[in-house]
C-alpha cells in the first residue's frame, strides 16, 4: 500500500470512531498518524524492509499503530476499519465530507429524519427539514446545500499531490520495463493543475506489447477497462483511472503536446497549423501525407512559428499571443527559492520542535526562514499570547547561535479578527521580523464585510504577508466570499506580500489570482505552512502554482537574497 492509502484508511477510522462517540484522544491519535504517514518522504514499505521497528519511532506512531500499518502493507486491509464500517451506516461517513455536518449532526440527521444518502440529505435541505432540527437553522442549511454542490463538482477529481502519490510507483515500474524509450505523465497532471481527473501516461516504445503487459499486470491495478497494444486503461486500487498510450518515437513530441495541453490550447495550435497548410495531431506534423515534424514538442511549436511553451501555461490564457510576441515569462523554479516564510512548531499546533524545524531547513540549504506560530485566537491550535511569543523569542535567540548559515526570522501568524484588527497589540507586533496576517474564523461574512475586514488588516503598519488569502480547502471548503481585486489593490497600496500557500489542500492563491496579483505589481511569497518537517517538501507544489500563475523569480519575494528580503519587508 502507498503512504497516501494508509493515511486515508486512518482518516476513515478516525471518522468512524468519532461518529460512534469514541474517546477523543483515540480519534486524535488516528488523525495524527494519518498526517504523519501522509507526509512521509519515504514509502512505508521501504521502512519496513530496512527496519521493522523504525515505524514505532515516527511521531504519533507507537507499537499498536505500527502493527496495524504492517498488516495493511502485507494484506492490503485493516480489520478495524471493516469492523467499524459494519457498525456504521455508509451514509453517515459520506455526510462528513459536507461542510457543516460533523459527526454529531450526521447522527442527529440520521436519527431524526431517517436520512441515509447524500441525495436524501440534499432533498431534506431543499425542503427546509434540516432547519427544523435543534441547533440547525436556515444559514447552516444553505451551507450544507453549497457543500453538497461542491462535493458533486469535485467527486471525479483528486488533489494533485494525491494523484502523484498513486501514480509514482506505477511510473517507476514502467520506466524499468524493457522497451521504454521515453515516458511522461501528460494531461492536467503535467500542467500541474490543482486537481486531476484521469491520468494519461505516454510512452515511446518499439515494443508496445511488452510495455502494455507490464502496465496491466501492475499489482496496484484493480480493474482493467480496456486493453490493446497501444492503448490501455485501468482503475487503480485508489479508484484513480490511468490511461496508457504507446506511440513510436517519431510521433512522441506530437503526442506529448496533444495529451498535455488543454482543449482550447490544442485547438489554437491546430488552427495556426491550418493557416500554414499543415495538419497537426497526436501522430505528428504533416504537410499533405508527409510527416515533417513531431519527434519533439519543440518541433510542433516551431512548425507554427512559436517557441516552446511550458506545460503549466498551456491553458489558452494568452500564452500563444505572448509566445508570438516574445514575451513568455521565464518561470520561477524550485531552485530559485531561498527561504520558507510560514511554519509552525510544537509551541502551538506543529509536531516538531523549533530546533528540529531549523535543522530541517538547514538541510535544505535555505538562506532564511520565519517561525510563525499561531496567536491566541486560534484556540484549537493552542495559539500563543504575548508571553508565549516572548518565550519563543528567547528560544530563537539561542537557536540562532547554532545556525550561523541560516537566518531565523522571528514571526507570527496573527489572526485577523472580525473587525479587521489583529490578534496582538502593536508593541508586540513591532518585535517581530515577519508578521503574517490570516483568517481562521467567521468564513460566512458577506463579500463586502470580508473584503473590508481583510483590507483593514493590510493597512496595519506591521502586516508583511497575507496568509492563504481566500481560505479555501480544495474539495472540502470553498473560498470565503471576498473581492480579490480590492484585496490585490490594497496589497499593492500598502506594500503587503500575498502568500501562495503550498499545502496541497490549499494552494491558495489559485493560479488566476496569482496572475492578477503579478499583473498589478504585487509581490508574492511561496510558503509551506509546514506543521512538521516532512511538510517542508510541499514547497514544490507552491512553485507549481506560481508557475501556473506566470510568475518569474522576480515576482516571488523569497527568491531574494536575505539582505534584499530584509529591505523589502522593512520598506
Amino acid at each position: 500500500m502507498e503512504n497516501i492509502q494508509i493515511a486515508k484508511t486512518f482518516e476513515e477510522v478516525a471518522d468512524l470512531l468519532e461518529i460512534q462517540g469514541a474517546n477523543p484522544f483515540r480519534v486524535r491519535a488516528y488523525r495524527n498518524a494519518a498526517r504523519t504517514i501522509g507526509t512521509l518522504g519515504t514509502p512505508v514499505e521501504t521502512i519496513l524492509k530496512n527496519d521493522g521497528h523504525a515505524l514505532e519511532e515516527l511521531p504519533g506512531i507507537g507499537a499498536d499503530l505500527a502493527g496495524k500499518i504492517t498488516r495493511m502493507c502485507r494484506t492490503g486491509e485493516l480489520p478495524l476499519l471493516t469492523q467499524l464500517t459494519h457498525k456504521t451506516p455508509e451514509s453517515l461517513v459520506a455526510m462528513l465530507r459536507i461542510p457543516g455536518v460533523g459527526p454529531k449532526r450526521a447522527q442527529l440527521i440520521y436519527r431524526k429524519l431517517g436520512v441515509k444518502t447524500l441525495a436524501q440529505l440534499e432533498k431534506a435541505a431543499r425542503a427546509g427539514r434540516l432547519s427544523t432540527l435543534r441547533g440547525m437553522g436556515k444559514t447552516l442549511e444553505q451551507t450544507i446545500l453549497r457543500g453538497i454542490d461542491q462535493d458533486k463538482a469535485h467527486a471525479a477529481r483528486v488533489p494533485l499531490a494525491e494523484a502523484e502519490a498513486y501514480v509514482r510507483p506505477l511510473v517507476a515500474t514502467l520506466r524499468a520495463s524493457p522497451g521504454v524509450e521515453q515516458l511522461d505523465v501528460a494531461g492536467s497532471f503535467r500542467r500541474r493543475s490543482e486537481t486531476v481527473g484521469d491520468v494519461d501516461i505516454l510512452v515511446a516504445s518499439s515494443h508496445a506489447p511488452t510495455v502494455a503487459r507490464t502496465f496491466l499486470r501492475d499489482p496496484d491495478v484493480k480493474q482493467v477497462l480496456a486493453r490493446g497494444e497501444t492503448k490501455c486503461s485501468v482503475v487503480l486500487r485508489s479508484g484513480l483511472q490511468v490511461d496508457l498510450r504507446i506511440v513510436p518515437r517519431p510521433s512522441y513530441g506530437s503526442a506529448l503536446h496533444y495529451f498535455t495541453g488543454s482543449k482550447p490550447h490544442n485547438i489554437a495550435i491546430r488552427l495556426l497549423g491550418v493557416k500554414r497548410h499543415l495538419k497537426i495531431n497526436e501522430y505528428g506534423v504533416f504537410r499533405g501525407t508527409r510527416q515533417i515534424g513531431g519527434r519533439t514538442e519543440a518541433e510542433v511549436f516551431e512548425a507554427v512559428g512559436l517557441p516552446w511553451i511550458p506545460p503549466e501555461l498551456r491553458e489558452s490564457r494568452g500564452e500563444i499571443e505572448a509566445a508570438r510576441a516574445g514575451y513568455l515569462p521565464r518561470l520561477v523554479e524550485l531552485a530559485d527559492i531561498r527561504g520558507d516564510l510560514q511554519m509552525h512548531t510544537d509551541a502551538t499546533d506543529g509536531k516538531n520542535t523549533l530546533a528540529e524545524m531549523v535543522a530541517a531547513c538547514q538541510a535544505r540549504d535555505y538562506e532564511y526562514i520565519a517561525i510563525t506560530d499561531h496567536t491566541k485566537a486560534v484556540r484549537v491550535a493552542g495559539g500563543l499570547a504575548k508571553a508565549g511569543f516572548h518565550k519563543q523569542s528567547r528560544a530563537i535567540d539561542i537557536v540562532r547561535k547554532h545556525a550561523s548559515k541560516l537566518v531565523v526570522f522571528k514571526g507570527a501568524e496573527v489572526d485577523i479578527l472580525d473587525d479587521g484588527s489583529l490578534d496582538l497589540d502593536d508593541d508586540t507586533l513591532a518585535e517581530f521580523d515577519v508578521v503574517i496576517v490570516s483568517i481562521h474564523s467567521r468564513f460566512n461574512m458577506s463579500k463586502a464585510e470580508m473584503t473590508r475586514r481583510i483590507v483593514r488588516a493590510l493597512q496595519h503598519p506591521h502586516a508583511h504577508i497575507l496568509g492563504h488569502p481566500t481560505g479555501r480547502l480544495i474539495g472540502k471548503r470553498e473560498p470565503y466570499p471576498v473581492d480579490m481585486a480590492e484585496v490585490i489593490k490594497a496589497a499593492r497600496d500598502y506594500g503587503v506580500l500575498l502568500e501562495i500557500n503550498a499545502q496541497p489542500d490549499r494552494l491558495d492563491l489559485n493560479d488566476l489570482h496569482i496572475q492578477m496579483a503579478r499583473q498589478a505589481g504585487v509581490k508574492l511569497v511561496i510558503s509551506t505552512d509546514a506543521h512538521r518537517i516532512q511538510e517542508l517538501e510541499c514547497i514544490r507544489y507552491g512553485v507549481d502554482q506560481a508557475r501556473r500563475g506566470w510568475c518569474e523569480a522576480k515576482d516571488v519575494a523569497n527568491t531574494c537574497r536575505v539582505a534584499a528580503f530584509r529591505k523589502l519587508i522593512e520598506k
